[in-house]
């Protein structure tokens, strides 16, 4: 995966502008998923339940035979700007557990509600996981 980052940008923080994929391989497309877990209970704040959409987004990868190194996409629905930024250093915490080092684009939008009313994130992701 190569990384779009012309030289005259500034470097973004936590995503990159682009990629781009080469070669023969499989995309893994994942349905959003929420910060709820096996049981459909949902912790009370932001950065557990981005925490639990991660690991089950690594679940979900692991089963296709991917990592999160091969995240190419992610969009993040989110229901509240403010809960999202006062749990910073959590969802950061939580990235780092799950995705490590790879920042692909990213797209957050905030919006009124998901399905499940108690959900405060629900993420998608794309894969691409290049023949061996």
């Amino acid at each position: 995966m190569q990384i779009l980052q012309p030289a005259e940008w500034k470097k973004p923080r936590g995503f990159s502008h682009g990629v781009v994929v080469a070669g023969p391989g499989r995309w893994v497309v994942l349905a959003g998923q929420t910060g709820g877990d096996e049981t459909g209970n949902y912790a009370p704040d932001m950065a557990a339940q981005v925490a639990t959409a991660l690991k089950r987004i690594i679940k979900l990868l692991a089963e296709a035979g991917a990592g999160p190194e091969h995240v190419v996409r992610l969009t993040w629905y989110l229901t509240s700007r403010s809960e999202y930024e006062a749990a910073g250093p959590g969802i950061g915490a939580a990235w780092k557990e799950t995705l490590g080092r790879n920042f692909p684009p990213s797209t957050l939008l905030y919006i009124g509600g998901l399905v499940d009313e108690r959900a405060k994130v629900e993420i998608e992701v794309t894969a691409f996981v290049p023949n061996a």
